[in-house]
């Protein structure tokens, strides 16, 4: 999807490509690497369901939390960040993203300066210190970019990727054929189980974190959604479950979610609200087989807007989606927060708290979202989505509270990740 003042699939806004000119000056006070790190006078959130502690504070060595409470000594010569009583919570995940804008795309070959922008503007400016890559092109790309940044050559969040995605035979999605092609991307179509079963069992060996199923894939000729065959959808799973890793699933319909639920789908990227309200049966059903959801409410209301639907028509199919929400979660369905920035270029996360909020999901719930609930789904839930002794810190300093507003989630001050700061905010208070 072409950014607001672009000329083509991918590119960044005008503005941002002027910034890119002027990146030597905005990057000096870019990532600040410390070895102690002390965050005080803090309101922490240790984790979504428990109290908060106030006038605290974290200390962090070597990555990792050491020490949280009231009653910590700050050593000598440690980076202190003063909250001077705003909030802190665990790092935030997005569990739907796509590193497709350029520069992202051509990880190998682009400065550490261009890359290190992006990652802030798409993620750690909204407090994200580890994204899930559901989809990328060219093959291998997320993890080029992973290996960067896990090198200290970039500054960014930790990557998780499915690296390419399965599109049905003939189904290549009408929306992102014209930037497939001009990228010369190979065909990511599957027409057989073992062509399906011989792919995901390369990727996962070559390091991929998951996979990735257009089950339902919107084509533009004439028929509406391609769905993939069960058969297909079942080899990749299996494989995916045989290396330990979740299966992600584009359903578009009823019948997408059909597919997925028979093949063993472990996250649904999105609800589906072209297909009209779900049933509590239905709801009961996925929480039942534990699959998973990524709302990505938002993102409706900036696809129907991009056909100059009235704004009836846009709040009718934003409603029907946050709906879906709302009986999933009464289900007791587990809720991964998730944007699917890079396909989308808002990166702005307020509105999509707002919609969350909305749909019945309180600040905890969402806070859950966000942190424990991907780092359990992920199985990284022993090191990373709480505050305390011997996790990873992964921080988010927020200027205000988010039990007074859900929206407060998207005002970050700080975001730190392994115990650099990768975000800075210097518009807000010190």
């Amino acid at each position: 999807m072409p950014l607001p003042g672009q000329s083509g699939p991918g590119r960044f806004p005008m503005r941002l490509l002027l910034a890119l000119m002027v990146l030597p000056l905005l990057l000096l006070a870019g990532v600040v690497r410390a070895g102690d790190l002390a965050i005080v006078n803090a309101r922490i959130y240790p984790s979504p369901d428990a109290e908060p502690i106030t006038d605290g504070t974290v200390l962090v060595r070597d990555g990792r939390i050491v020490q949280v409470g009231t009653a910590v000594e700050v050593p000598d010569g440690a980076m202190v960040i003063d909250a001077g009583g705003d909030t802190v919570t665990a790092g935030f995940w997005n569990s739907h993203v796509h590193p497709l804008p350029l520069p992202l795309r051509e990880a190998a070959t682009r400065s550490p300066a261009e890359l290190e922008f992006a990652l802030r503007q798409m993620f750690a400016r909204w407090g994200f210190t580890t994204v899930f890559d559901i989809a990328s092109f060219p093959s291998g790309n997320t993890a080029t970019l992973r290996g960067r940044i896990n090198a200290g050559e970039v500054a960014g969040p930790s990557l998780l990727t499915v690296d390419m995605p399965f599109f049905p035979a003939d189904g290549t999605p009408s929306y992102v054929k014209d930037l497939l092609d001009s990228m010369t991307a190979p065909s990511a179509e599957v027409a057989t189980a073992d062509e399906a079963r011989e792919r995901a069992r390369r990727q996962l060996a070559d390091g991929a974190d998951g996979v990735k199923l257009f089950i339902g894939a919107i084509v533009d000729d004439g028929t509406g959604v391609r769905l993939m065959d069960l058969e297909i959808v079942r080899a990749v799973v299996e494989e995916a479950h045989r290396a330990g890793k979740p299966a992600f699933a584009h359903p578009t319909t009823l019948e997408g979610i059909e597919i997925a639920l028979a093949g063993g789908v472990d996250v649904l990227a999105h609800p589906t609200p072209a297909s009209g309200a779900w049933s509590a049966e239905l709801a009961r059903r996925l929480v039942e087989e534990g699959v998973a959801l990524t709302p990505t409410l938002e993102l409706f209301e900036i696809e129907v807007r991009k056909e100059n639907a009235p704004e009836a028509v846009v709040e009718r199919i934003a409603g029907i989606a946050q709906q879906q929400l709302r009986v999933f979660h009464e289900a007791g369905g587990q809720v991964l927060f998730g944007t699917d920035i890079g396909y989308s270029d808002q990166a702005d996360t307020r509105r999509e708290f707002e919609r969350m909020a909305g749909a019945g999901m309180d600040w905890r719930a969402i806070l859950a979202s966000l942190t424990t609930a991907p780092a359990r789904r992920f199985g990284q839930d022993s090191r990373k989505g709480r505050i305390e002794a011997g996790m990873d810190a992964d921080l988010v300093v927020l200027g205000s509270d988010p039990a007074d507003d859900p929206q407060a989630f998207s005002g970050v001050r700080y975001t730190v990740r392994g115990g650099e700061v990768i975000h800075p905010a210097p518009w807000h208070r010190p």
